[in-house]
Order: C-alpha cells, then sequence, then structure tokens
C-alpha cells in the first residue's frame, strides 16, 4: 500500500477515535489495514493532523486511546543503540525512574521509613533528563521537521513537574493524619503518568529520532548532553565514542561574527547587551579597559575616554590595592571571582568581577558586573503570569 493510502486511512481511524467510536472495532479494522505501520507513521500522521486543524490538546487526550489501538503493531518494533548512545541513555534512564516511583510507592505506609528521603532525592535528580530532552533532542527532532510529537511530550513533562512538585511539598510539611492517602495517592498518579509517558518515548517518538536524524548527528547530541550533565543514577556510561566532537564548522553568513555555538551580526552583539539589565566592562590582559555596554540606567557613569585606560587609573587611589589584590589573584588563578554590595542613594548595588579565561584556563582579563537588585532582594513568591509592567 502506498504511504499516501497509508496515511490517509491512518488519520481517518484517528478522528474516528476522536468521534467517540468504539476503540475495539478500531483495532479490528487496524489489524486488517495494516501490519507494518511504524512508529514514525504514527508521528507523520498526528503531524498532519495538527496542520490540518486538530488542537495539539485535543490530540495530546487521543494519545493513549489511539495508542492503545496501534499498541500490538508497534510493539513489534525495537531499536538498538549501543551503549552511550543518547537515546540508550535516555531508555536506561526511564527505566530507573520508573523503579524509582515503584519503590516509593511500595513505602509509601510507612511514612518514617529512611529509604522515602533517599528515593525523592533520587527523583529529584531526575529533571536532568527531561532537560536534556528539551534542549537537546527535541530541538533536533524540530531541525528534520518532527515538530509536533516533542511539544506533546514537553507538555507530559509539565504535567509531571506538577505532580512531583505536589509530592515534594507534602513531604516537606507536618505529616497530618492524610499524609499516608495523600502520599499514595500522587505516586500512583505519578507512576501511571510516567509509564505512559516513556511508553511514547521509547516506541514512537525514539524510534522516529533514530529514523529522521543522521547518524552524523548523533555525536553532537551525545556531547550537548554531556554538556547537560547527567542525573546521580544514569549508569556508567562506558562507551565514549558517541562524545567526540565531530563537528564541521561552517562559514559565518555575510556580516555575522560566527561565536562558539551560533552567529551573531555586529549590531545584534551590540545591542544585546546593551540591553542586558547589568553594567558590564571588560579589562584585557594588561590591565587596560576595552569595552562597556551602554545600559539604559548604568549606574556607575563611564565615557569612551576610558577606552585603552588601565583601570588602575580609573578608581581612587584609597582602592587600588584592593583592585590590584583582585587582579593578580586572577592571573594567578587563586580565584575566579570577587563579590561586593553595597548602599548608593538608598539603592543595594551588587558588584561582581569575573576572570574571564579560555579552554586552557589562560587568562584573558576581568569582566565587571555590576546590578541594581533593590527590587530584587523584595521578590517573594511566585509569578506566573504577564501583567502590563
Amino acid at each position: 500500500m502506498a504511504n499516501a493510502d497509508k496515511k490517509r486511512k491512518l488519520k481517518d481511524l484517528i478522528r474516528r477515535l476522536h468521534q467517540g467510536e468504539d476503540i475495539s472495532q478500531i483495532k479490528k479494522e487496524f489489524r486488517e489495514l495494516l501490519k507494518e505501520t511504524t512508529a514514525e507513521d504514527i508521528s507523520k500522521v498526528e503531524e498532519e493532523l495538527i496542520n490540518e486543524g486538530m488542537s495539539i490538546e485535543e490530540l495530546h487526550k487521543l494519545c493513549n486511546i489511539h495508542l492503545e489501538a496501534f499498541k500490538e503493531s508497534i510493539e513489534k518494533q525495537t531499536i538498538e543503540t549501543e551503549p552511550g548512545h543518547p537515546l540508550n541513555i535516555l531508555m536506561n534512564e526511564h527505566r530507573i525512574i520508573l523503579n524509582l516511583v515503584d519503590n516509593l510507592r511500595r513505602i509509601t505506609k510507612d511514612p518514617e521509613n529512611e529509604l522515602i528521603k533517599d528515593t525523592i532525592n533520587e527523583l529529584k535528580d531526575s529533571s536532568s533528563h527531561y532537560i536534556r530532552e528539551e534542549n537537546v533532542l527535541f530541538p533536533t527532532l524540530e531541525k528534520y521537521d518532527v515538530v509536533h510529537p516533542p511539544k506533546i511530550m514537553w507538555s507530559e513533562h509539565n504535567q509531571i513537574r506538577a505532580i512531583e512538585k505536589n509530592l515534594f511539598a507534602l513531604l516537606e510539611e507536618p505529616k497530618k493524619n492524610d499524609f499516608v492517602r495523600k502520599l499514595e495517592d500522587l505516586t500512583i498518579a505519578l507512576a501511571e503518568l510516567l509509564s505512559n509517558h516513556f511508553y511514547k518515548e521509547n516506541n514512537i517518538l525514539f524510534p522516529t529520532a533514530l529514523k529522521v536524524i543522521p547518524e552524523e548527528e548523533w555525536p553532537r547530541i551525545r556531547k550537548e548532553f554531556d554538556d547537560l550533565g547527567y542525573c546521580c543514577f544514569t549508569p556508567k556510561i562506558e562507551v565514549i565514542t558517541m562524545a567526540q566532537d565531530t563537528a564541521v564548522a561552517n562559514p559565518s553568513p555575510a556580516g555575522k561574527i560566527s561565536l562558539e555555538i551560533g552567529e551573531l551580526s555586529p549590531e545584534e552583539i551590540k545591542h544585546i547587551f546593551n540591553t542586558l539589565p547589568v553594567d558590564i566592562t571588560f579589562v584585557d590582559r594588561e590591565d587596560s579597559v576595552r569595552y562597556f555596554n551602554q545600559s539604559k540606567e548604568r549606574i556607575f557613569p563611564r565615557t569612551a575616554s576610558i577606552i585603552g585606560r588601565k583601570v588602575q587609573n580609573c578608581h581612587p587611589q584609597k582602592s587600588v590595592h584592593i583592585v590590584n589584590r583582585i587582579i593578580n589573584d586572577f592571573k594567578s588563578g587563586k580565584r575566579d571571582i570577587a563579590r561586593f554590595w553595597l548602599e548608593l542613594n538608598n539603592r543595594l548595588v551588587y558588584i561582581q568581577y569575573f576572570a574571564v579565561r579560555n579552554k586552557n584556563r589562560e587568562y584573558l582579563g576581568v569582566l565587571e558586573v555590576t546590578q541594581d537588585i533593590t527590587e530584587i532582594k523584595k521578590i517573594t513568591g511566585e509569578k506566573r503570569l504577564l501583567e502590563d509592567e
């Protein structure tokens, strides 16, 4: 059967599920219709349904239903990746996270059990798993036109985080009569959500990723996984060949400056620095001022006349010894940061000095960052809604 016919009939089945048709009838027709539907087929069909007007929220509600209808076909597919491959790492973490929640569910009847605290700490550390998916795997899938399935998975990540937040908060509160019941309810809800979520990733998203992402992209993905870091329980990764940096330098577009990651035009760089809500000044390895930004409300005045001037000459004589000590400590490697704060015109000003070094830890200069933190110090609670400033 042609791919176009296959997709058309799959979409028809999903639409009928959406309209409430009996899942057993859909399963029967599906068996008769196709015996070789792949994870990629389902992923592409979902993508097209959203492009044709079905909302991500609607499709998300249907996910578990049509997953159930297509489960037999999906389970015939397996993905095989070597140890150290990003997908292998994620699938191993899925198994461990499910075990953590299962263990937690078994011990919740004894709220004084010391294992609860240890299990919760490991569960908190699982946030790294979702961060790697959201910041590395999902953007790469989008690059190869798999856009909506990652969005659905990300929305489930947020559901997982919401349950975990309630679970962690409950364990911080004084234990009341209904503590065990609430703990059981939350762990059961988390276990069910994780089980469904990981099944969809292992059997639909990851096989799709393996098929659409070129082989040469995986070393870069692995390196970015390494950069973000792993969970405390992630199995030791024996094979490290995937982590080799095989990226090929591509010429930057005309008018752009190539950076370690991405490229920007001089105009973009200028306005990015000037938009930062902090004052920054850079002093080179020879102690000469080379740059300062022009933020909207600069705390300490700067003029172009200081460019090229020795930084020691930019401070009152009584504080030059402190400037020299910071610079000498930076140059010797004794320290990498120095912090100060002071009250100025009834405002609290935070001043930080950072040693700027290259990859070989060679000293390049000092970055001074100054910020008015008066209003920041007043922040309490949370603000999640957008309001007119």
